[in-house]
């Protein structure tokens, strides 16, 4: 099972989960199984039908390239990582 780490302005969808198990082959399986379980996360993650790109994933601490069938091994660690904006 993959562990899944959310970032803290995520948590509002999550019941203020800040991590969790799940069990998915690829990026896009886990993607798909966190709106099953939090309906409206889906909008925080994808854009036109694309990861937004103010958000970068990290699996394992290697960031993807994007690639929704990058597969996740058991333990893969997931981590979302909203762009922080500031001036």
């Amino acid at each position: 099972m993959a562990i899944v780490f959310f970032p803290a302005q995520w948590r509002d969808l999550t019941d203020g989960q800040s991590q969790l198990e799940i069990n998915a082959a690829c990026l896009r399986d886990l993607l798909d199984e966190l709106d099953r379980r939090f309906p409206g996360i889906h909008t925080r993650i994808y854009e036109n039908g694309a990861i937004r790109s103010s958000i970068q994933i990290s699996l394992d601490g290697t960031l993807t390239s994007r690639n929704l069938r990058s597969p996740l091994e058991p333990q893969t660690e997931v981590h979302f990582l909203p762009a922080i904006g500031g001036g």
